[in-house]
Protein backbone atom coordinates (compact mmCIF):
# COMPACT_ATOMS: atom_id res chain seq x y z
CA UNK A 1 0.00 0.00 0.00
CA UNK A 2 2.80 2.30 0.96
CA UNK A 3 4.63 1.65 -2.20
CA UNK A 4 1.54 2.50 -4.25
CA UNK A 5 1.23 5.73 -2.55
CA UNK A 6 4.95 6.75 -3.44
CA UNK A 7 3.98 5.41 -7.47
CA UNK A 8 0.87 8.25 -7.66
CA UNK A 9 2.73 10.53 -5.40
CA UNK A 10 5.29 10.20 -7.93
CA UNK A 11 2.83 10.65 -11.18
CA UNK A 12 2.04 13.86 -8.99
CA UNK A 13 5.14 14.83 -9.03
CA UNK A 14 5.78 14.83 -13.27
CA UNK A 15 2.37 16.19 -13.33
CA UNK A 16 1.19 13.12 -15.28
CA UNK A 17 -2.34 12.32 -13.58
CA UNK A 18 -2.92 16.48 -13.87
CA UNK A 19 -2.59 15.98 -17.65
CA UNK A 20 -4.68 13.01 -17.70
CA UNK A 21 -7.17 15.05 -16.19
CA UNK A 22 -7.01 18.17 -18.19
CA UNK A 23 -7.10 15.98 -21.37
CA UNK A 24 -10.13 14.24 -20.33
CA UNK A 25 -12.03 17.62 -19.12
CA UNK A 26 -10.87 18.50 -22.94
CA UNK A 27 -12.64 15.07 -24.12
CA UNK A 28 -15.76 15.65 -22.33
CA UNK A 29 -16.25 18.73 -24.19
CA UNK A 30 -16.69 16.71 -27.17
CA UNK A 31 -18.63 13.89 -25.06
CA UNK A 32 -21.33 15.94 -23.99
CA UNK A 33 -22.21 16.91 -27.19
CA UNK A 34 -23.11 13.41 -28.13
CA UNK A 35 -25.17 12.09 -24.88
CA UNK A 36 -28.25 11.00 -26.30
CA UNK A 37 -26.28 8.59 -28.66
CA UNK A 38 -24.45 7.50 -25.92
CA UNK A 39 -27.66 6.74 -23.90
CA UNK A 40 -28.92 4.90 -27.22
CA UNK A 41 -25.78 2.83 -27.25
CA UNK A 42 -25.74 1.77 -23.37
CA UNK A 43 -29.30 0.86 -23.98
CA UNK A 44 -28.78 -1.22 -26.42
CA UNK A 45 -25.81 -3.00 -24.93
CA UNK A 46 -27.90 -3.65 -21.51
CA UNK A 47 -30.65 -4.42 -23.46
CA UNK A 48 -28.66 -7.90 -25.37
CA UNK A 49 -26.75 -8.21 -21.36
CA UNK A 50 -30.29 -8.99 -20.56
CA UNK A 51 -31.53 -11.47 -23.36
CA UNK A 52 -27.94 -13.02 -22.71
CA UNK A 53 -28.91 -13.74 -19.22
CA UNK A 54 -32.32 -14.80 -19.90
CA UNK A 55 -31.31 -17.30 -22.47
CA UNK A 56 -28.99 -18.67 -20.08
CA UNK A 57 -32.08 -19.31 -17.55
CA UNK A 58 -34.06 -20.91 -19.85
CA UNK A 59 -30.88 -23.07 -20.74
CA UNK A 60 -30.57 -23.82 -17.30
CA UNK A 61 -34.20 -24.98 -17.07
CA UNK A 62 -34.64 -26.63 -20.75
CA UNK A 63 -31.21 -29.34 -19.00
CA UNK A 64 -33.45 -29.82 -16.01
CA UNK A 65 -36.08 -30.98 -18.05
CA UNK A 66 -34.66 -33.40 -20.55
CA UNK A 67 -32.43 -34.68 -17.29
CA UNK A 68 -35.84 -35.39 -15.27
CA UNK A 69 -34.57 -32.58 -12.40
CA UNK A 70 -37.76 -30.53 -13.45
CA UNK A 71 -41.03 -31.03 -14.59
CA UNK A 72 -42.46 -28.61 -17.06
CA UNK A 73 -43.36 -28.15 -20.56
CA UNK A 74 -40.59 -29.08 -22.97
CA UNK A 75 -41.84 -27.40 -26.00
CA UNK A 76 -43.01 -24.14 -24.32
CA UNK A 77 -39.20 -23.76 -22.91
CA UNK A 78 -37.58 -24.75 -26.19
CA UNK A 79 -39.59 -21.94 -27.78
CA UNK A 80 -38.72 -19.90 -25.46
CA UNK A 81 -35.26 -20.29 -26.01
CA UNK A 82 -35.38 -20.04 -29.35
CA UNK A 83 -37.06 -16.61 -29.31
CA UNK A 84 -34.49 -16.28 -27.03
CA UNK A 85 -31.89 -16.72 -29.25
CA UNK A 86 -33.42 -14.49 -32.13
CA UNK A 87 -34.10 -11.80 -29.76
CA UNK A 88 -30.72 -12.11 -28.66
CA UNK A 89 -29.64 -11.55 -32.60
CA UNK A 90 -31.57 -9.06 -33.18
CA UNK A 91 -30.48 -6.83 -30.43
CA UNK A 92 -26.87 -7.58 -31.44
CA UNK A 93 -27.20 -6.77 -35.17
CA UNK A 94 -29.17 -3.39 -34.40
CA UNK A 95 -26.91 -2.37 -31.39
CA UNK A 96 -24.28 -2.80 -34.17
CA UNK A 97 -25.61 -1.30 -37.05
CA UNK A 98 -26.88 1.35 -34.67
CA UNK A 99 -22.99 1.84 -33.03
CA UNK A 100 -21.63 2.19 -36.95
CA UNK A 101 -24.07 4.69 -37.67
CA UNK A 102 -23.17 6.83 -34.71
CA UNK A 103 -19.62 6.28 -34.84
CA UNK A 104 -19.67 7.20 -38.11
CA UNK A 105 -21.24 10.12 -37.51
CA UNK A 106 -19.62 10.93 -34.37
CA UNK A 107 -16.33 10.41 -36.50
CA UNK A 108 -17.01 12.54 -39.39
CA UNK A 109 -18.36 15.49 -36.83
CA UNK A 110 -15.28 15.49 -34.68
CA UNK A 111 -12.69 15.12 -37.74
CA UNK A 112 -14.73 18.72 -39.19
CA UNK A 113 -14.20 20.31 -36.00
CA UNK A 114 -10.85 19.53 -35.34
CA UNK A 115 -10.08 20.48 -39.20
CA UNK A 116 -11.41 23.39 -39.15
CA UNK A 117 -9.81 24.41 -35.39
CA UNK A 118 -6.45 23.76 -37.34
CA UNK A 119 -7.28 25.53 -40.31
CA UNK A 120 -7.64 28.55 -38.23
CA UNK A 121 -4.34 27.91 -36.08
CA UNK A 122 -2.01 30.60 -36.05
CA UNK A 123 -0.03 29.25 -38.89
CA UNK A 124 3.60 30.13 -38.00
CA UNK A 125 3.01 28.40 -34.58
CA UNK A 126 1.11 25.20 -37.28
CA UNK A 127 4.78 24.90 -39.36
CA UNK A 128 6.85 23.67 -36.66
CA UNK A 129 4.86 20.36 -36.86
CA UNK A 130 5.09 17.78 -40.12
CA UNK A 131 2.15 17.64 -42.30
CA UNK A 132 2.42 13.91 -42.23
CA UNK A 133 2.31 14.68 -38.23
CA UNK A 134 -1.18 16.84 -38.71
CA UNK A 135 -2.68 14.24 -40.92
CA UNK A 136 -2.04 11.75 -38.56
CA UNK A 137 -3.06 13.23 -35.20
CA UNK A 138 -6.17 14.89 -37.35
CA UNK A 139 -6.73 11.21 -38.42
CA UNK A 140 -5.98 8.56 -36.29
CA UNK A 141 -5.91 10.93 -33.04
CA UNK A 142 -9.25 12.33 -33.61
CA UNK A 143 -11.12 8.65 -34.58
CA UNK A 144 -9.66 7.40 -31.11
CA UNK A 145 -11.56 10.26 -29.60
CA UNK A 146 -14.60 9.55 -31.67
CA UNK A 147 -14.88 5.77 -30.58
CA UNK A 148 -14.13 6.23 -27.18
CA UNK A 149 -16.31 8.86 -26.35
CA UNK A 150 -19.07 6.73 -28.14
CA UNK A 151 -17.80 3.45 -26.37
CA UNK A 152 -16.16 4.61 -23.30
CA UNK A 153 -18.46 5.46 -20.69
CA UNK A 154 -21.36 3.24 -22.28
CA UNK A 155 -19.45 0.48 -22.19
CA UNK A 156 -18.23 0.76 -18.49
CA UNK A 157 -21.74 0.92 -17.71
CA UNK A 158 -22.34 -1.92 -19.61
CA UNK A 159 -19.93 -4.16 -18.12
CA UNK A 160 -20.96 -3.14 -14.97
CA UNK A 161 -24.60 -4.13 -15.50
CA UNK A 162 -23.26 -7.29 -16.61
CA UNK A 163 -20.98 -8.55 -13.97
CA UNK A 164 -23.75 -7.16 -11.20
CA UNK A 165 -26.70 -8.97 -12.79
CA UNK A 166 -24.53 -12.58 -13.55
CA UNK A 167 -23.05 -12.27 -9.96
CA UNK A 168 -26.60 -11.59 -8.65
CA UNK A 169 -27.77 -15.11 -10.49
CA UNK A 170 -25.20 -16.95 -9.28
CA UNK A 171 -25.21 -16.14 -5.56
CA UNK A 172 -29.13 -16.29 -6.03
CA UNK A 173 -28.45 -19.94 -7.03
CA UNK A 174 -24.87 -20.78 -5.22
CA UNK A 175 -23.42 -18.49 -3.63
CA UNK A 176 -20.17 -21.11 -3.13
CA UNK A 177 -19.91 -20.95 -7.17
CA UNK A 178 -19.34 -17.11 -7.22
CA UNK A 179 -16.13 -17.58 -4.94
CA UNK A 180 -14.20 -19.73 -8.10
CA UNK A 181 -16.04 -18.00 -10.69
CA UNK A 182 -14.20 -14.71 -9.12
CA UNK A 183 -10.66 -16.68 -8.62
CA UNK A 184 -9.28 -14.53 -11.65
CA UNK A 185 -10.44 -10.92 -10.30
CA UNK A 186 -7.53 -10.53 -7.77
CA UNK A 187 -4.90 -11.10 -11.09
CA UNK A 188 -6.49 -8.68 -13.18
CA UNK A 189 -5.96 -6.73 -10.76
CA UNK A 190 -2.49 -7.26 -10.70
CA UNK A 191 -1.74 -7.34 -14.13
CA UNK A 192 -3.51 -3.86 -14.73
CA UNK A 193 -0.64 -1.85 -12.59
CA UNK A 194 2.12 -2.77 -14.94
CA UNK A 195 -0.14 -2.87 -18.06
CA UNK A 196 -1.54 1.22 -17.15
CA UNK A 197 2.71 2.32 -17.12
CA UNK A 198 3.75 0.27 -20.57
CA UNK A 199 0.69 0.70 -22.74
CA UNK A 200 0.65 4.67 -21.74
CA UNK A 201 4.37 4.39 -23.47
CA UNK A 202 3.76 1.89 -25.75
CA UNK A 203 0.66 4.54 -27.33
CA UNK A 204 3.30 7.50 -27.14
CA UNK A 205 6.21 5.64 -28.93
CA UNK A 206 3.33 4.50 -31.38
CA UNK A 207 1.88 7.65 -32.58
CA UNK A 208 5.02 8.88 -32.98
CA UNK A 209 6.31 6.18 -35.58
CA UNK A 210 3.00 6.17 -36.90
CA UNK A 211 3.39 10.09 -38.07
CA UNK A 212 7.08 10.03 -39.01
CA UNK A 213 6.34 6.88 -41.27
CA UNK A 214 3.07 8.58 -43.17
CA UNK A 215 5.41 12.04 -43.14
CA UNK A 216 8.37 10.24 -44.75
CA UNK A 217 6.01 7.72 -47.71
CA UNK A 218 4.01 11.77 -48.37
CA UNK A 219 6.99 13.66 -48.83
CA UNK A 220 8.78 10.78 -51.32
CA UNK A 221 5.66 9.99 -53.41
CA UNK A 222 5.04 14.12 -53.47
CA UNK A 223 8.93 14.29 -54.77
CA UNK A 224 9.51 10.83 -57.18
CA UNK A 225 10.73 13.77 -59.86
CA UNK A 226 13.15 15.13 -57.80
CA UNK A 227 14.42 11.36 -55.98
CA UNK A 228 14.38 10.18 -59.87
CA UNK A 229 16.34 13.11 -61.19
CA UNK A 230 18.83 12.88 -58.35
CA UNK A 231 19.22 9.20 -58.30
CA UNK A 232 18.26 9.24 -55.11
CA UNK A 233 16.14 6.02 -55.62
CA UNK A 234 18.62 3.23 -53.71
CA UNK A 235 18.75 6.44 -50.82
CA UNK A 236 14.86 6.59 -50.30
CA UNK A 237 14.70 2.92 -50.18
CA UNK A 238 17.47 2.45 -47.77
CA UNK A 239 15.52 4.85 -45.06
CA UNK A 240 12.18 3.50 -45.58
CA UNK A 241 14.07 -0.30 -44.71
CA UNK A 242 15.53 1.85 -41.77
CA UNK A 243 12.26 3.14 -40.71
CA UNK A 244 10.57 -0.26 -41.13
CA UNK A 245 13.31 -2.20 -39.06
CA UNK A 246 12.55 0.43 -36.48
CA UNK A 247 8.93 -0.31 -36.47
CA UNK A 248 8.79 -3.74 -37.10
CA UNK A 249 10.84 -3.67 -33.79
CA UNK A 250 8.34 -1.47 -31.83
CA UNK A 251 6.13 -3.63 -33.13
CA UNK A 252 7.54 -7.20 -32.20
CA UNK A 253 7.88 -5.41 -28.47
CA UNK A 254 4.38 -4.89 -28.19
CA UNK A 255 3.63 -8.50 -29.62
CA UNK A 256 5.81 -9.69 -26.46
CA UNK A 257 3.49 -8.17 -23.74
CA UNK A 258 0.97 -9.07 -25.47
CA UNK A 259 1.69 -12.53 -25.74
CA UNK A 260 2.76 -12.31 -22.24
CA UNK A 261 0.06 -10.64 -21.01
CA UNK A 262 -2.41 -12.87 -23.03
CA UNK A 263 -0.87 -16.37 -21.58
CA UNK A 264 -0.79 -15.32 -18.36
CA UNK A 265 -4.76 -13.92 -18.57
CA UNK A 266 -5.44 -17.30 -20.62
CA UNK A 267 -3.99 -19.92 -17.70
CA UNK A 268 -5.98 -17.72 -14.90
CA UNK A 269 -8.72 -18.57 -17.28
CA UNK A 270 -8.13 -22.03 -17.44
CA UNK A 271 -7.76 -22.48 -13.75
CA UNK A 272 -10.67 -20.54 -13.18
CA UNK A 273 -12.98 -22.60 -15.99
CA UNK A 274 -11.71 -25.59 -14.67
CA UNK A 275 -12.29 -25.00 -11.13
CA UNK A 276 -16.06 -24.19 -11.71
CA UNK A 277 -16.18 -27.68 -13.86
CA UNK A 278 -14.84 -29.63 -10.43
CA UNK A 279 -17.17 -28.00 -7.92
CA UNK A 280 -20.30 -28.12 -10.27
CA UNK A 281 -19.48 -31.52 -10.63
CA UNK A 282 -18.88 -32.12 -6.91
CA UNK A 283 -21.79 -30.19 -6.53
CA UNK A 284 -23.83 -32.07 -8.48
CA UNK A 285 -22.65 -35.59 -7.54
CA UNK A 286 -23.64 -34.37 -4.03
CA UNK A 287 -27.44 -33.77 -5.55
CA UNK A 288 -26.80 -29.65 -4.04
CA UNK A 289 -27.67 -28.66 -7.85
CA UNK A 290 -28.72 -29.56 -10.85
CA UNK A 291 -27.42 -30.29 -14.44
CA UNK A 292 -29.08 -27.23 -15.60
CA UNK A 293 -27.81 -24.86 -12.48
CA UNK A 294 -24.42 -26.35 -12.98
CA UNK A 295 -24.22 -25.65 -16.85
CA UNK A 296 -25.78 -22.20 -16.28
CA UNK A 297 -23.28 -21.66 -13.57
CA UNK A 298 -20.64 -22.34 -16.37
CA UNK A 299 -21.99 -20.10 -18.49
CA UNK A 300 -22.39 -17.50 -16.34
CA UNK A 301 -18.79 -17.93 -14.87
CA UNK A 302 -17.57 -17.34 -18.11
CA UNK A 303 -19.31 -14.00 -18.15
CA UNK A 304 -18.17 -13.06 -14.81
CA UNK A 305 -14.72 -13.45 -15.89
CA UNK A 306 -14.88 -11.25 -19.35
CA UNK A 307 -16.88 -9.04 -17.81
CA UNK A 308 -13.76 -8.45 -15.16
CA UNK A 309 -11.15 -8.57 -18.11
CA UNK A 310 -13.03 -5.83 -20.63
CA UNK A 311 -13.73 -3.56 -17.37
CA UNK A 312 -9.72 -4.09 -16.98
CA UNK A 313 -9.48 -3.19 -20.85
CA UNK A 314 -10.60 0.02 -20.24
CA UNK A 315 -7.64 1.29 -18.44
CA UNK A 316 -5.62 1.07 -21.23
CA UNK A 317 -7.92 2.23 -23.31
CA UNK A 318 -8.00 5.65 -21.49
CA UNK A 319 -4.82 6.05 -21.69
CA UNK A 320 -4.78 5.79 -25.23
CA UNK A 321 -7.97 8.00 -25.07
CA UNK A 322 -5.52 10.99 -23.31
CA UNK A 323 -2.94 10.28 -25.62
CA UNK A 324 -4.41 10.85 -28.30
CA UNK A 325 -6.34 13.89 -26.42
CA UNK A 326 -3.23 15.56 -25.64
CA UNK A 327 -1.71 15.13 -29.60
CA UNK A 328 -4.67 16.50 -31.04
CA UNK A 329 -5.04 19.63 -27.85
CA UNK A 330 -0.97 20.15 -29.09
CA UNK A 331 -2.52 21.42 -32.03
CA UNK A 332 -6.14 23.08 -31.32
CA UNK A 333 -4.80 25.08 -28.42
CA UNK A 334 -2.23 27.29 -30.04
CA UNK A 335 -3.03 30.35 -30.59
CA UNK A 336 -6.19 31.20 -33.04
CA UNK A 337 -6.47 33.22 -35.66
CA UNK A 338 -8.73 36.14 -35.18
CA UNK A 339 -11.29 37.08 -37.65
CA UNK A 340 -13.46 39.16 -35.64
CA UNK A 341 -13.53 41.75 -38.17
CA UNK A 342 -15.21 39.33 -41.23
CA UNK A 343 -18.12 42.04 -41.10
CA UNK A 344 -16.37 45.60 -40.97
CA UNK A 345 -14.20 44.00 -44.19
CA UNK A 346 -17.30 43.18 -45.99
CA UNK A 347 -18.99 45.92 -45.69
CA UNK A 348 -15.61 48.21 -46.39
CA UNK A 349 -15.33 45.82 -49.76
CA UNK A 350 -19.01 46.90 -50.61
CA UNK A 351 -18.34 50.91 -50.12
CA UNK A 352 -15.44 50.63 -52.16
CA UNK A 353 -15.65 47.92 -54.64
CA UNK A 354 -15.64 50.53 -57.35
CA UNK A 355 -13.30 52.48 -56.27
CA UNK A 356 -10.56 49.87 -55.39
CA UNK A 357 -8.82 48.94 -52.01
CA UNK A 358 -4.55 49.69 -51.38
CA UNK A 359 -2.88 48.92 -48.62
CA UNK A 360 -0.23 51.23 -46.50
CA UNK A 361 2.30 50.08 -44.24
CA UNK A 362 4.11 52.32 -42.03
CA UNK A 363 6.93 51.65 -39.21
CA UNK A 364 6.51 47.52 -39.60
CA UNK A 365 9.01 45.45 -37.30
CA UNK A 366 8.63 41.72 -37.16
CA UNK A 367 11.03 39.39 -35.70
CA UNK A 368 10.11 34.89 -36.66
CA UNK A 369 9.26 32.60 -33.44
CA UNK A 370 13.03 31.58 -33.51
CA UNK A 371 14.56 35.22 -33.20
CA UNK A 372 15.54 36.08 -36.29
CA UNK A 373 14.70 39.83 -37.29
CA UNK A 374 13.43 40.78 -41.16
CA UNK A 375 11.99 43.92 -41.02
CA UNK A 376 12.69 47.12 -38.55
CA UNK A 377 10.87 50.57 -39.27
CA UNK A 378 9.88 49.04 -42.78
CA UNK A 379 7.24 50.95 -45.05
CA UNK A 380 5.75 50.54 -48.12
CA UNK A 381 2.05 51.74 -50.25
CA UNK A 382 0.24 50.16 -52.90
CA UNK A 383 -3.56 51.54 -54.41
CA UNK A 384 -5.31 50.88 -57.20
CA UNK A 385 -4.46 50.61 -60.86
CA UNK A 386 -0.42 50.08 -59.44
CA UNK A 387 2.15 47.38 -59.99
CA UNK A 388 4.33 47.74 -56.82
CA UNK A 389 7.79 45.42 -56.99
CA UNK A 390 9.21 44.22 -54.49
CA UNK A 391 13.39 43.16 -55.14
CA UNK A 392 15.70 42.09 -53.37
CA UNK A 393 18.17 39.18 -53.25
CA UNK A 394 16.70 35.49 -51.92
CA UNK A 395 16.43 35.75 -48.17
CA UNK A 396 15.72 39.17 -47.32
CA UNK A 397 12.53 38.87 -46.61
CA UNK A 398 9.82 39.29 -50.12
CA UNK A 399 8.02 36.09 -49.39
CA UNK A 400 7.92 36.94 -45.83
CA UNK A 401 6.53 40.53 -46.55
CA UNK A 402 3.47 38.48 -48.30
CA UNK A 403 2.57 36.72 -46.14
CA UNK A 404 2.17 39.61 -43.20
CA UNK A 405 0.22 41.27 -46.19
CA UNK A 406 -2.23 38.09 -45.70
CA UNK A 407 -1.51 38.28 -42.32
CA UNK A 408 -0.13 34.93 -42.23
CA UNK A 409 2.12 36.45 -39.74
CA UNK A 410 1.87 38.87 -37.31
CA UNK A 411 3.91 42.26 -36.97
CA UNK A 412 5.35 42.85 -33.80
CA UNK A 413 4.68 46.87 -33.85
CA UNK A 414 4.24 49.13 -36.43
CA UNK A 415 1.01 49.96 -38.44
CA UNK A 416 -0.50 47.89 -41.27
CA UNK A 417 -3.84 48.51 -43.28
CA UNK A 418 -6.19 48.68 -46.26
CA UNK A 419 -7.23 52.14 -47.41
CA UNK A 420 -9.97 53.37 -49.79
CA UNK A 421 -8.51 53.92 -53.53
CA UNK A 422 -10.21 57.36 -53.60
CA UNK A 423 -9.78 57.82 -50.22
CA UNK A 424 -6.21 57.14 -48.19
CA UNK A 425 -7.43 57.95 -44.95
CA UNK A 426 -10.41 55.89 -44.80
CA UNK A 427 -8.77 52.63 -43.26
CA UNK A 428 -8.59 49.06 -42.06
CA UNK A 429 -6.10 46.95 -39.58
CA UNK A 430 -5.00 44.02 -41.91
CA UNK A 431 -6.04 41.12 -39.96
CA UNK A 432 -6.85 37.50 -40.81
CA UNK A 433 -10.30 38.74 -41.57
CA UNK A 434 -9.00 41.12 -44.23
CA UNK A 435 -7.30 37.85 -46.59
CA UNK A 436 -10.95 37.83 -48.43
CA UNK A 437 -9.85 40.75 -50.41
CA UNK A 438 -6.79 39.15 -51.85
CA UNK A 439 -5.93 36.35 -54.47
CA UNK A 440 -2.38 35.22 -54.10
CA UNK A 441 -0.49 33.57 -56.45
CA UNK A 442 2.61 32.02 -54.61
CA UNK A 443 6.09 29.97 -55.74
CA UNK A 444 5.45 27.01 -57.45
CA UNK A 445 3.04 25.25 -58.81
CA UNK A 446 -0.42 25.63 -57.14
CA UNK A 447 -2.87 23.41 -59.57
CA UNK A 448 -5.00 20.90 -57.89
CA UNK A 449 -5.86 17.65 -59.67
CA UNK A 450 -9.17 17.97 -61.63
CA UNK A 451 -10.14 19.87 -64.80
CA UNK A 452 -8.73 23.46 -65.94
CA UNK A 453 -12.81 24.73 -64.87
CA UNK A 454 -12.65 22.93 -62.07
CA UNK A 455 -9.61 24.59 -60.74
CA UNK A 456 -10.65 27.99 -62.43
CA UNK A 457 -14.05 27.72 -59.88
CA UNK A 458 -12.37 26.78 -56.50
CA UNK A 459 -12.15 30.21 -55.56
CA UNK A 460 -15.38 31.23 -57.84
CA UNK A 461 -17.63 28.43 -57.74
CA UNK A 462 -20.41 30.40 -60.16
CA UNK A 463 -17.74 31.46 -62.86
CA UNK A 464 -19.42 31.19 -66.05
CA UNK A 465 -17.63 29.40 -69.14
CA UNK A 466 -17.02 33.15 -70.35
CA UNK A 467 -15.37 34.38 -67.14
CA UNK A 468 -12.85 31.74 -67.27
CA UNK A 469 -11.87 32.14 -70.48
CA UNK A 470 -11.55 35.86 -69.88
CA UNK A 471 -9.16 35.22 -66.66
CA UNK A 472 -7.30 33.14 -69.21
CA UNK A 473 -6.85 35.71 -71.87
CA UNK A 474 -5.84 38.58 -69.15
CA UNK A 475 -2.88 35.83 -67.67
CA UNK A 476 -1.65 34.56 -71.27
CA UNK A 477 -2.91 31.10 -70.69
CA UNK A 478 -5.68 30.63 -73.38
CA UNK A 479 -2.90 30.68 -75.93
CA UNK A 480 -2.42 27.25 -75.57
CA UNK A 481 -5.73 25.75 -73.54
CA UNK A 482 -7.99 27.04 -76.86
CA UNK A 483 -5.81 24.70 -78.69
CA UNK A 484 -6.46 21.85 -76.24
CA UNK A 485 -9.04 19.46 -77.48
CA UNK A 486 -11.22 19.44 -74.58
CA UNK A 487 -9.80 23.76 -73.60
CA UNK A 488 -10.92 24.16 -70.29
CA UNK A 489 -12.50 20.94 -69.40
CA UNK A 490 -9.28 19.24 -70.48
CA UNK A 491 -7.75 17.31 -66.62
CA UNK A 492 -4.81 18.63 -64.88
CA UNK A 493 -3.34 16.12 -63.27
CA UNK A 494 -1.82 15.75 -59.81
CA UNK A 495 0.47 19.03 -59.13
CA UNK A 496 0.01 20.61 -62.34
CA UNK A 497 1.15 17.32 -64.39
CA UNK A 498 0.34 17.54 -68.48
CA UNK A 499 1.56 21.22 -68.55
CA UNK A 500 4.98 22.95 -68.46
CA UNK A 501 6.06 24.98 -65.40
CA UNK A 502 5.03 28.10 -67.15
CA UNK A 503 1.74 26.95 -68.34
CA UNK A 504 0.67 26.09 -64.32
CA UNK A 505 1.94 29.28 -63.80
CA UNK A 506 0.02 31.37 -66.03
CA UNK A 507 -3.21 29.20 -65.29
CA UNK A 508 -2.45 29.73 -61.08
CA UNK A 509 -2.36 33.43 -62.22
CA UNK A 510 -5.99 33.25 -64.42
CA UNK A 511 -7.84 32.01 -60.98
CA UNK A 512 -6.14 34.52 -59.04
CA UNK A 513 -7.40 37.08 -61.39
CA UNK A 514 -10.83 35.32 -61.19
CA UNK A 515 -11.39 35.57 -58.16
CA UNK A 516 -12.04 39.57 -58.64
CA UNK A 517 -10.16 40.38 -55.17
CA UNK A 518 -9.00 44.13 -54.70
CA UNK A 519 -5.75 42.83 -54.52
CA UNK A 520 -3.24 40.49 -56.03
CA UNK A 521 -0.04 38.99 -54.55
CA UNK A 522 2.16 37.18 -57.12
CA UNK A 523 5.05 35.73 -55.45
CA UNK A 524 7.79 34.77 -58.17
CA UNK A 525 4.74 33.90 -60.45
CA UNK A 526 5.92 34.88 -63.30
CA UNK A 527 9.26 33.21 -62.74
CA UNK A 528 9.15 30.48 -65.19
CA UNK A 529 7.50 32.59 -67.73
CA UNK A 530 9.81 34.62 -70.55
CA UNK A 531 10.22 37.77 -70.44
CA UNK A 532 7.77 38.94 -73.51
CA UNK A 533 5.14 36.85 -71.47
CA UNK A 534 5.60 38.03 -68.43
CA UNK A 535 5.45 41.80 -69.82
CA UNK A 536 2.53 41.27 -71.40
CA UNK A 537 0.45 39.60 -68.11
CA UNK A 538 1.73 42.47 -66.39
CA UNK A 539 0.76 44.94 -68.85
CA UNK A 540 -2.27 43.30 -69.23
CA UNK A 541 -3.56 43.45 -65.50
CA UNK A 542 -2.57 47.04 -65.48
CA UNK A 543 -4.43 47.87 -68.25
CA UNK A 544 -7.66 45.57 -67.48
CA UNK A 545 -10.34 48.42 -66.17
CA UNK A 546 -10.74 46.54 -62.54
CA UNK A 547 -9.76 48.79 -60.09
CA UNK A 548 -6.94 45.92 -58.74
CA UNK A 549 -3.80 46.99 -56.74
CA UNK A 550 -0.88 44.57 -57.20
CA UNK A 551 2.44 43.56 -55.62
CA UNK A 552 4.52 41.57 -57.30
CA UNK A 553 8.08 39.90 -55.54
CA UNK A 554 10.65 39.13 -58.42
CA UNK A 555 14.27 38.21 -58.94
CA UNK A 556 14.16 39.80 -62.59
CA UNK A 557 14.52 43.56 -62.85
CA UNK A 558 13.42 43.49 -66.79
CA UNK A 559 9.79 44.18 -65.70
CA UNK A 560 10.66 46.82 -63.48
CA UNK A 561 10.14 49.74 -65.91
CA UNK A 562 6.74 48.88 -66.31
CA UNK A 563 5.81 48.99 -62.55
CA UNK A 564 4.25 51.56 -60.88
CA UNK A 565 6.64 51.56 -58.02
CA UNK A 566 9.70 49.57 -56.90
CA UNK A 567 10.75 48.60 -53.66
CA UNK A 568 13.91 46.98 -52.36
CA UNK A 569 14.59 45.31 -49.68
CA UNK A 570 17.38 46.41 -47.75
CA UNK A 571 18.79 46.74 -44.40
CA UNK A 572 14.93 45.42 -42.84
CA UNK A 573 13.69 48.22 -44.73
CA UNK A 574 11.72 49.20 -47.59
CA UNK A 575 13.61 51.61 -49.99
CA UNK A 576 11.47 53.00 -52.93
CA UNK A 577 13.90 52.86 -56.14
CA UNK A 578 14.63 56.04 -58.66
CA UNK A 579 14.58 55.63 -62.52
CA UNK A 580 17.91 55.66 -61.91
CA UNK A 581 18.56 53.12 -59.75
CA UNK A 582 16.22 50.80 -61.99
CA UNK A 583 17.46 51.43 -65.31
CA UNK A 584 20.67 50.28 -63.59
CA UNK A 585 19.54 47.17 -62.41
CA UNK A 586 18.00 45.96 -65.91
CA UNK A 587 21.44 46.81 -67.47
CA UNK A 588 23.02 44.43 -65.10
CA UNK A 589 20.70 42.10 -64.95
Amino acid sequence: MREKLQLIMKHLRQGSLQKMWKQTIWIYQYGRRYWKSMILYTLLGVMGSCVSLASSLISKDLVDIITGHQTGRLLSTFAAMIGFAIANLLVSQASGYASTFISLKVDSEIKNDIFAKMLVTDWESLTEYHTGDLVTRWSSDASNISSGILNWVPNLIIYTFRFISALAVVLYYDPTFALFALLGIPFSALMSRPLLRRMRNNNQKSAAMNAKMYGFNQEAFSNIQTIKAFDLIHFYTDRLKTLQKDYISMRLEFQRMSILTSVLMSIVGFIVSYSCYGWGIYRVWSNAISYGTMTMFLSLSGTLTSSVNSLTSLIPSAISLTISAGRLMDIVEMPQEDYSQDHAVKLFEKQHKTSGIGLTMKDLSYTYHSGTEVFAHASMEAYPHEIIALVGPSGEGKTTMLRLILSLLRAQSGEFQICAGSDHNQKLNMSPSTRKLFSYVPQGNTMFSGTIAENMRNVKPDATDEEIIEALKLSCAWDFVEKLPNGIQSVVKERGGGFSEGQAQRLSISRALLRKSPILLLDEATSALDVATERKVLKNIMQDTYPRTCIVTTHRPTVLNICTRVYAIRDKRCEVLNEVEIEKMVKEF
